[in-house]
């Protein structure tokens, strides 16, 4: 596709690094105009933005270095070229969530409301970061002449299961702000945002091509597409339930 968007000088502007800015501003100006409508100080919110976006940016690379560590033993320099891509949504999740509580019990804020709050406009912010992916080549799919897409970086036509992650997402994106919309208790739009990525991960994991199978047939990803799903269907049925 386009790795490189353009050139201004002696710089590349890379198009899979331009997508996640774009996608960090649009998702954290809309949670903060939501933080508004509910009469949240704005400025946690976007704070937290930002808080959850390094770190998820940082476990993210950690967890992707760490699948695949006897590449990176061999060439350390590409730990640092986050331009052509590698990053792991599984570890960016863990990594960000963690100190996006840290952040909100030093705040003295309930946690599950801003979890309720952010949900939507993260599984947005992943919808044009796939964009990026498609345009950067990285997360590709499987060979395919007649459904595939012409990469010219791999020279082959591949499923783009980019594109694909990119209208599921931005679908749970429109699902997820019903929710929101709608008279919910605390954590049910958190663990409705796990179960429509865990779900859509799984299925799209069997047309990409760039992650082994390590057992039954399933990836490692589909493996903890199917621990996010069970942990949260637990919460989502337990908020349910609950009185409060």
């Amino acid at each position: 596709m386009h790795p490189i968007i353009c050139t201004i000088g002696p710089f590349n502007v890379y198009s899979y690094g331009f997508m996640l800015a774009v996608a960090f501003l649009i998702s954290s100006s809309l949670a903060v105009l939501q933080a508004k409508k509910q009469n949240i100080n704005p400025d946690i919110v976007f704070n937290l933005s930002f808080i959850a976006f390094v770190a998820g940016i940082i476990g993210a690379r950690a967890f992707y270095i760490t699948e695949n560590i006897s590449y990176y033993l061999r060439n350390p320099v590409e730990i640092i070229m986050f331009q052509r891509g590698g990053l792991s949504w599984f570890g960016g999740l863990l990594a960000g969530t963690i100190c996006a509580v840290i952040y909100l019990q030093k705040k003295k804020i309930p946690i599950y409301k801003i979890l309720d709050l952010m949900s939507p406009f993260v599984a947005l912010g992943q919808a044009i970061g796939r964009i990026g992916c498609l345009l950067n080549g990285c997360c590709y799919g499987k060979v395919s002449v007649k459904y595939g897409v012409y990469f010219q970086i791999h020279d082959a036509f591949l499923i783009p299961t980019q594109l694909y992650s990119a209208l599921v997402l931005f679908m749970g994106y429109l699902v997820l702000r019903f929710l929101q919309e709608r008279s919910h208790k605390a954590g049910e739009v958190f663990f409705a945002y796990l179960l429509l990525y865990s779900t859509s991960r799984f299925i799209i994991e069997f047309w990409r091509a760039d992650n082994e199978v390590i057992a039954l047939g399933l990836t490692l990803f589909q493996f903890l597409s199917i621990a996010i799903f069970c942990i949260a269907l637990w919460k989502f049925i337990l908020i349910k339930k609950s009185r409060n």
